[in-house]
């Protein structure tokens, strides 16, 4: 049975942070129960900053050594360009995992193959593959935790709304090559492999998200034979594996249900 997903509203940052943290933790958890690793996907926007929680960077319990991290999608610039979401996430949260730790594992783009975007998604691909197991073997790769935000349009890594894109049922790793906003060329996960993970959760902060929110949470646009949404696609396709984590001012006017605490 799929469910609902839960929708959580917190009354500030901090709050948000450490009901995240122990969401995290808890994943975690269950991962290193399951298997040697954590294996966890993260996306860039301002998801990077509200990871970097004290608790999180400061906590005994986390495994940095057990952790996988890969991109839910990345764009086809430099590792040091600023637009590239591995450097948003080394600069906001990697660089402050304190010293006296060990270092997690990232998978990033391969730099040498900026030029052509299809290879860029395809050696991502391979690299899913090697960490997963072989392809032929498994069908999707099973991810125990993706950590997502959610555009003023509702796309998600970078599936956007109205793309073919949403359609794809094969690819682990799409290329894109017309991104709708800025930079054009990216890859990303694909949307069977965002539903495919074991918990999900999206992050979304301020007044700006509202209307989105009450697009994704109150309407129902699948009934009336209508586009849907990505992160509603999500919500859809991944039910109670789906986790929202959002301020009051991001939730103003929405009326599914929501929870205060884990």
């Amino acid at each position: 049975m799929i469910g609902q997903p839960s929708l959580y509203a917190f009354p500030d940052s901090s709050a948000l942070q450490q009901n995240l943290y122990q969401y995290i933790l808890q994943a975690q958890s269950d991962a290193l129960a399951r298997h040697q690793k954590f294996k966890v996907a993260v996306s860039g926007g301002s998801l990077p900053k509200l990871l970097a929680s004290p608790d999180l960077l400061s906590s005994s319990d986390i495994h940095w050594d057990r952790w996988e991290i890969f991109f839910a999608d990345e764009r086809a610039v430099p590792l040091t360009h600023p637009e590239s979401n591995y450097a948003l996430l080394e600069q906001e949260f990697l660089s402050k995992i304190p010293r006296t730790r060990p270092r997690p594992t990232v998978y990033h783009i391969d730099p040498n193959m900026l030029s052509d975007t299809q290879e860029l998604a395809d050696a991502y691909e391979r690299a899913l593959i090697g960490s997963f197991a072989a392809k032929d073997s498994v069908k999707l790769p099973i991810f125990d935790l993706l950590l997502l935000g959610c555009g003023p349009d509702g796309h998600t890594c970078s599936l956007f709304p109205g793309r073919e894109l949403l359609r794809e049922e094969v690819a682990w790793v799409a290329a894109i090559e017309d991104s709708p906003k800025p930079p054009l060329r990216r890859i990303t996960l694909t949307l069977p492999i965002v539903t495919h993970a074991l918990k999900i959760a999206f992050v979304a902060t301020g007044a700006e998200k509202k209307e989105v929110l009450r697009k994704i949470f109150d309407t129902h646009p699948e009934a009336e034979g209508q586009e849907v949404l990505p992160c509603a696609l999500v919500n859809l396709g991944a039910g109670h594996k789906v986790s929202w984590f959002c301020d009051q001012a991001a939730v103003e006017g929405v009326s599914f249900p929501k929870k205060s605490s884990l």
